[in-house]
């Protein structure tokens, strides 16, 4: 029944994360860390400058290469909605460029 009903609603499933997220920009995370974690302990201009490299490196790689191809591939797919009617998804595109990322709010009781 499930099966069915997704050949012929077709429905939208929600994104966990960002796809321009993968196990390199995790490797380049964890690559902070410890630059961080060093230049803390002992706070002297040979762990200050390798801690600036890293997080150059990190930024640069999340801003320019992942990031700008990731936002690359969705104009392209809602250029495509838009030639195609196809008014669903294009609004879907384009909500999720106006909300980005929005955080969960927990409640304690």
């Amino acid at each position: 029944m499930k099966t069915s009903a997704k050949e012929s609603l077709v429905l939208y499933e929600m994104k966990q994360h960002k796809q321009w997220f993968d196990e390199e920009c995790s490797r380049f995370l964890y690559r902070r860390k410890p630059a961080k974690m060093q230049w803390l302990q002992n706070p002297n201009q040979n762990h200050g400058n390798n801690l600036d490299t890293v997080r150059r490196e990190t930024s640069r790689n999340f801003s320019v290469k992942r990031k700008k191809e990731y936002l690359k591939t969705e104009t392209d797919d809602t250029e495509t909605n838009s030639s195609c009617y196809n008014i669903r998804d294009l609004y879907r595109c384009i909500s999720d460029f106006k909300k980005s990322y929005q955080p969960r709010a927990n409640i304690v009781k």
